[in-house]
């Protein structure tokens, strides 16, 4: 445990395609027009298709799961609050930040957690996760 540090973070960078909207309308029957529709979601406030929040909070646990803290990691809790959209073709950013070492004995860890508009330069999803780091078994 000791080698996890306030501040410490991991950061992914990706373009989101229409391919990974479609698939993820596809798995969780997430139909919603402003997703799949351009016609229909040019009516909306968005002026456009956007893609799903829920897909992009899913890269928030490709970081914790693949990165930091890494293989083994346990979601316990994560609040996300959706403020600006993200569209077919933009690239983003997902950062993931240590905010408070919760229990040091039991490895848990509060992470800042948000997704970056590379394009439009804004947040677009803030929140916070609350996980369990991997504990290393000892023979």
């Amino acid at each position: 445990m000791d080698r996890y540090t306030i501040g410490m973070k991991a950061c992914l960078e990706k373009m989101v395609v229409e391919k990974e909207v479609n698939d993820f309308a596809a798995i969780t029957g997430d139909y919603n027009d402003v997703h799949v529709c351009e016609e229909k979601a040019k009516e909306s406030i968005f002026g456009g298709r956007i893609v799903h929040g829920m897909l992009l909070a899913s890269y928030i646990s490709t970081v914790l799961g693949t990165q930091f803290p890494g293989k083994g990691t346990i979601y316990l809790q994560q609040n996300l609050k959706f403020i600006n959209p993200v569209r077919i073709g933009d690239s983003i950013k997902v950062i993931v930040e240590i905010v408070d070492i919760v229990n040091s004995q039991k490895g848990i860890l509060r992470l800042s957690t948000q997704v970056i508009n590379l394009i439009s330069d804004k947040v677009a999803i803030d929140g916070e996760a609350v996980v369990k780091i991997p504990q290393r078994r000892e023979h």
